[in-house]
């Protein structure tokens, strides 16, 4: 047993490449820099929060209305001719963005370069997952391929949540030592280094066996609306809403004890705790099947929100947000990895753009429903919506229970 555990991962590595996890992870950056970079540089330059707020919105928007599109011309083309587009696009972007803000342009135009930035963001992690992927499904025995997955989505959501902690700190660093223009600035730079190592990687020109070599995928649109996948897109989608809720709901709670900034302080116990848990699911043993991983893990997530509602101070807060972590990453794994086992042929960077942009788009609009909850209904209101946000994944993984048992007997 012990040497299956070992062989697994140190397959894919060699397959894959020590270089390629490095510069699949350092491009993950910019994207981690992009939204509070922008609300930082448009509250410096502009002085208002409210239009800092709308930016920064504006970039979700634009990520999630483009980011399927992108992922859907990678399958038919390719990622290299799609990410290099990406890459020069997205830095010509964020320098025109950084001369609009501090320019005498309307706010009608920064909102518009926002979208622009957002549309134009290379998908890093969606289109990681679906090269490795791949690879796994190509190159490795039948037998290790699920642990493998498992194991694979599992580090590539730990490298997600670490880069979406650390981009943020880079971010405050460099605004604060240089100028608030100084994260974007950097983020253009990192896009065309590592953005562009990370498309001229020789993984990117792997063309899957299940298309053809002109890289046409034979499966047709249709088959991205079946149930089986779209649950797991509602219930990613839950997780974005989560993700949102439980950010602005701290910082309403923190707020009212005078110290908002130590929001993102309590969020990274979560977040912490979920990059270890995510880890951890490789070793899980394969009788705990995906299925009722998704349950078990959702359930704890409900469990820690419904606390929230109960506890009065950072401490408390502090112990409820732990238990959460231990839930969100094993069920984000898990998403990810009936994601990556439901997609069509030849549409595997499609579906992972999809989940992406899912949790983009409910951490939007959990954000902003929380914040404008908070304002009109007060905190203890605010911090009911994580639990609904988490009642969502709950539910969608009683759901996914009964469509794996339909797919299971249709096979």
């Amino acid at each position: 047993m012990t040497q299956t555990h070992a062989s697994a991962p140190a397959s894919l590595l060699r397959q894959a490449g020590i270089p390629y996890f490095v510069i699949a992870f350092v491009a993950r950056l910019p994207f981690a820099m992009m939204v509070v970079g922008v609300l930082t540089i448009v509250v410096s330059a502009r002085e208002s929060l409210s239009l800092g707020g709308l930016t920064s919105a504006a970039v979700g928007l634009g990520t999630a209305c483009f980011g399927p599109l992108l992922g859907a011309a990678a399958d038919r083309f390719g990622q290299r001719p799609v990410l290099i587009l990406l890459t020069i696009a997205n830095s010509a972007v964020l320098i025109v963005f950084t001369l609009v803000v501090y320019s005498a342009a309307a706010d009608t135009l920064v909102l518009l370069a926002a979208v622009g930035i957002g549309a134009t963001a290379p998908q890093v992690a969606p289109m990681s997952r679906s090269r490795l992927v791949t690879i796994i499904n190509e190159r490795m025995p039948e037998d290790q391929r699920v642990r493998t997955t498992s194991g694979t989505m599992a580090y590539e959501s730990a490298a997600d949540e670490t880069v979406f902690v650390f981009g943020p700190f880079l971010v405050g660093i460099a605004a604060s030592v240089i100028a608030p223009w100084a994260p974007l600035v950097g983020a253009a730079v990192l896009t065309l280094a590592f953005v562009g190592a990370f498309a001229l990687h020789p993984s990117a020109r792997h063309v899957s066996a299940e298309r053809g070599s002109d890289g046409r995928a034979p499966s047709s649109v249709s088959e991205l609306v079946r149930p089986q996948l779209l649950v797991v897109v509602i219930g990613i989608l839950g997780v974005g809403l989560f993700f949102g809720a439980t950010l602005t709901s701290l910082t309403a709670f923190m707020a009212d004890r005078g110290s908002p900034e130590q929001a993102g302080l309590l969020y990274g116990v979560m977040g912490i705790g979920s990059a270890a848990l995510a880890l951890g699911v490789a070793w899980f043993p394969p009788r705990f099947s995906l299925r009722a991983r998704w349950l078990v893990f959702a359930g704890i997530l409900l469990l820690g929100a419904l606390l929230l509602a109960f506890v009065d101070s950072p401490g408390g807060i502090t112990a409820v947000l732990a238990i959460m972590g231990i839930g969100i990453g094993p069920t984000l794994v898990t998403q990810y990895s009936f994601g990556a086992a439901r997609s069509p042929l030849g549409r595997s960077a499609t579906v992972m753009t999809m989940l992406g942009s899912a949790v983009i788009v409910g951490q939007s609009i959990g954000a902003a429903v929380t914040g404008e909850v908070a304002q009109n209904l007060g905190t203890t209101t605010a911090l009911l919506l994580p639990a609904c946000a988490a009642a969502i994944v709950f539910v969608t993984g009683i759901l996914n229970w009964f469509a794996s048992r339909t797919r299971s007997r249709t096979r």
